[in-house]
């Protein structure tokens, strides 16, 4: 919570600073603030803050100061300062040179504050050499532990001498106060005059000899109102003159102060004239301080700047002359800023030699220096293929940060331009760079479109290096642009273009694309436009053969059974025989076809297995359910041959049609077969769902035990009665059965006659009554009439077979009556043969 709280103060005071900054002040109207970076000018009075236009959102530099700052100051000497300020910021307006701070607004005046924009700053040559008076702390992260490298020294001396040479030549002015605090560095690190507080314009006509009026140093007044008497020439002390030679001093002292150690000038007086006046002696006799820390090529050159006498300085244009100087890093730089003056041959040849260089230099120079004057270029479309090399070594070395602000919002115009072919050949070249640094959003956005131009380009290297670097891209590509962008346009180059490297590079191309693709995107689109490929070269075939053998064994991927026998193998098996392949080409190419052969009879011959096993099991639960009664029994499996197979039989097909074992299923006594489950991959979510209900289902049925009745209790057998009907029945057809010649049947032991009707009715049947004598003990039965209906109940207590020669009631002669006992009836109703002994009592009663 005390990292929340410390950020939020830190934000809360920055927020109110800025806020408090430039009150009233008419710039504000046209820019904005942005933050507090640096310091300048006399005494270090001026702020420097980062900012922009409002209107165009152009990145400024804003000079801020606040009136405050001299209220302890008194009244004259803040007027005089005051007057001093404004006079050097309207002479700076005034003058316009590489070398010269650009001033994009005017001065403007508040109530509380001063105020004007200049270009981008970085910070004064004071605040880099350790002078942080009127910086934000802590300091800025650019310019905490800053330190400048010989070749910004060295290139920064140059520009002051060229500014300094324009200065007096050009505008006739003397500048006076060739300091620290005076010296800008820009946001390109270049070094640029600024201070002209106390600068003096030539009196003399244009043809005359330059002449600068001398001003007296006072040193009652405020030392800030003043030049500094560290860095003024001796001769303002002895003859109480001064020319551009006393500019050239204070450039000698200020090459001093760089070089030193602690960054601090030979000798510091404040207001002191008279110390300043002493040590002008001293100079005038000879007596200079050490120069150790100054480089041994620029020793003497710098004693000479330092000389007492100005005769004896040398001029300001041979400085460039001296072997210090003779640095290619300051050469370079100095062509960059002169490169505006040259024509498109002069600048090729110069941006081609500069890779070279770029990799010497301090990265820092290489960002702030060189980078810039290459972007300027990219406005200039046929020296973009010279530059963009240049710009993308700069960018190895880059951040991700640096990248993203100053390098990639520039790319993303060049990436655009679609002529010259080559600025798309170097994209491609530098492809793993651009992954590496640009935002996935950005590839999306402007990296991706450029390939896709590049696969429609007519340039064959443009093609194959496209081709080459599409699978880095393959992670950042979404599924609607693999499907609907960049798969169409790959497959239509691979069909469509006449160089036979550029398909076999579109075929590995999408070959290292499919680990990035799902299944059925490959079924749909990669495998039947395999089929399309009118080339039959054997590079080509090897290529469509790697992308089947991929896809079947990738674990994620995998080809079906279905597309295999339909599709695959019957577009691979004629290529088997193409003349041009190789034997080990040939090899490759069969031993995948065979790979899916086999595949496809392992799958298919699975899957008719399981639903084999499935039919019968099935079968097998259908009789066990019928037989619930009793103990479960599996079911007994068919005939070997089905009737369709018996039909082939005469073909030579006997050997072919026989089931397999493993159709075969053993009997059991009292348990149901369970399937074995050999393979899933031919069936379907569905058969898999049934498969196992039934399963379970098996199972429960194997669970449950075995159906039995259940015991009873032991008692004795109850005493058979004997079956009265069943015997009388048996004796009365026994004697029909037996021949009479007279017509009717004589049987003493029988207790049935059967004698055919006199009269010429119809034949009638005549049930018998059954009533004992009453002597003899001969019974005797009674006919009466009886109807058909007790013909079916006769007849099936007659025994039925034939070959016994025993008569059924259907085999009586209907034209014969035949006596018949009236329990018949009974037994119609009464369908066991057992009779209770109620029952026979009745009967006999």
């Amino acid at each position: 919570m005390d990292v929340f709280n410390k950020l939020y103060t830190s934000v809360s005071s920055t927020v109110s600073q800025l806020q408090g900054v430039l009150p009233g002040n008419p710039v504000t109207r046209e820019f904005e603030v942005v933050e507090h970076i640096a310091s300048a000018g006399p005494g270090l009075l001026w702020k420097i803050y980062r900012g922009y236009k409002k209107s165009t959102r152009q990145e400024v530099a804003i000079f801020e100061l606040e009136k405050r700052q001299l209220e302890r100051w008194q009244k004259d000497d803040r007027e005089v300062m005051m007057e001093t300020l404004k006079r050097g910021i309207s002479q700076l307006t005034k003058i316009r040179h590489p070398q010269v701070l650009t001033v994009q607004h005017p001065l403007e005046e508040s109530r509380d504050s001063l105020a004007f924009a200049t270009e981008p700053v970085f910070a004064s040559l004071a605040n880099v050499l350790g002078q942080t008076h009127n910086v934000p702390q802590p300091l800025p992260v650019a310019l905490a532990g800053f330190k400048l490298f010989d070749v910004e020294i060295k290139y920064g001396i140059m520009q002051l001498a060229e500014g300094l040479a324009f200065l007096h030549s050009d505008v006739k002015l003397l500048h006076r106060n060739i300091c620290p605090e005076s010296i800008i560095v820009n946001q390109q690190g270049a070094w640029k005059i600024f201070g002209f507080d106390f600068c003096i314009l030539n009196q003399t006509p244009h043809e005359a000899k330059p002449f600068w009026p001398y001003q007296e140093y006072n040193s009652t007044w405020h030392v800030l109102t003043q030049p500094m008497l560290e860095y003024m020439a001796p001769e303002n002390a002895l003859i109480s003159a001064h020319s551009s030679a006393s500019d050239i001093f204070s450039l000698g002292m200020l090459i001093y102060t760089i070089h030193s150690v602690s960054g601090k000038p030979m000798r510091t007086f404040g207001k002191d004239w008279g110390a300043f006046k002493r040590f002008a002696g001293e100079l005038k006799q000879g007596r200079y301080p050490s120069l150790s820390h100054i480089p041994d090529a620029f020793v003497e050159y710098v004693r000479l700047m330092l000389n007492a006498t100005p005769e004896m300085r040398p001029e300001i244009h041979d400085m460039s002359k001296v072997a210090y100087f003779d640095d290619v890093g300051v050469k370079t730089l100095s062509y960059l800023d002169a490169l505006f003056q040259w024509d498109n041959l002069q600048k090729s040849k110069f941006y081609k030699g500069l890779p070279q260089i770029i990799s010497k230099l301090p990265h820092r120079i290489n960002m702030q220096r060189i980078l810039p004057c290459l972007i300027k270029e990219f406005i200039n479309a046929p020296m973009v293929p010279f530059v963009l090399p240049n710009v993308l070594l700069i960018a190895e070395n880059c951040t991700e940060k640096e990248y993203k602000r100053h390098i990639l919002p520039p790319l993303k115009a060049v990436m655009k331009i679609q002529e010259p072919i080559q600025i798309l050949l170097i994209f491609l070249q530098k492809m793993d760079l651009l992954l590496k640094l640009t935002p996935s959003e950005d590839v999306k956005t402007d990296v991706l479109p450029m390939l896709y131009r590049a696969l429609e380009s007519d340039a064959q290297q443009i093609q194959e290096l496209c081709l080459s670097v599409l699978p880095t891209f393959a992670s950042l590509v979404d599924y609607p642009a693999m499907k609907n962008a960049l798969l169409p346009r790959i497959k239509k180059l691979c069909i469509g273009t006449p160089y036979m490297s550029v398909r076999v590079n579109s075929l590995l191309c999408i070959g290292r694309l499919l680990e990035h693709l799902d299944k059925w995107l490959v079924l749909d689109e990669i495998i039947p436009f395999l089929a399309q490929i009118p080339s039959r070269e054997p590079a080509v075939l090897m290529g469509i053969l790697g992308i089947y053998k991929l896809a079947l064994t990738h674990n994620k991927l995998g080809i079906t059974k279905d597309v295999m026998a339909t599709k695959v193998i019957p577009f691979l098996v004629p290529l088997c025989i193409e003349n041009g392949l190789s034997l080990s080409q040939f090899n490759a190419l069969i031993s995948l076809v065979k790979d899916m052969i086999d595949r496809v009879e392992q799958e298919h011959r699975t899957k008719l297995e399981q639903l084999n096993s499935i039919q019968q099991e099935s079968k097998a639960l259908d009789l066990n359910y019928a037989n619930v009664t009793g103990p479960l029994v599996p079911s007994v499996p068919s005939s070997n041959n089905s009737e369709m197979d018996k039909m082939f039989s005469n073909l030579g097909l006997d050997s072919y049609l026989m089931k397999s074992p493993s159709q075969e299923v053993p009997a059991a006594s009292n348990s149901v077969p369970v399937v074995e489950m050999k393979s899933s991959s031919s069936l379907t979510l569905e058969d898999k769902q049934r498969m196992v209900k039934q399963q379970e289902q098996v199972q429960r049925l194997q669970r449950q035990p075995t159906l039995a009745p259940a015991p009873t209790a032991s008692t004795p057998a109850p005493v058979k009665p004997k079956d009265l009907t069943s015997s009388l029945i048996e004796a009365n057809l026994s004697q029909i059965r037996t021949p009479n010649t007279r017509g009717n049947a004589i049987n003493n032991n029988s207790s049935l006659s059967w004698t055919p009707s006199t009269t010429q009715q119809p034949t009638t049947w005549n049930s018998a009554v059954w009533s004992p004598t009453s002597a003899s003990g001969q019974q005797q039965w009674n006919n009466n009439k009886a109807t058909p209906a007790n013909w079916s109940a006769l007849d099936s207590l007659l025994p039925q077979n034939k070959s016994s020669g025993k008569m059924s009631l259907n085999q009586i002669p209907t034209n014969q009556p035949l006596l018949m006992s009236q329990g018949q009836s009974q037994s119609q109703k009464q369908p066991t043969n057992q009779l209770s002994t109620q029952e026979i009592m009745d009967f006999l009663g």
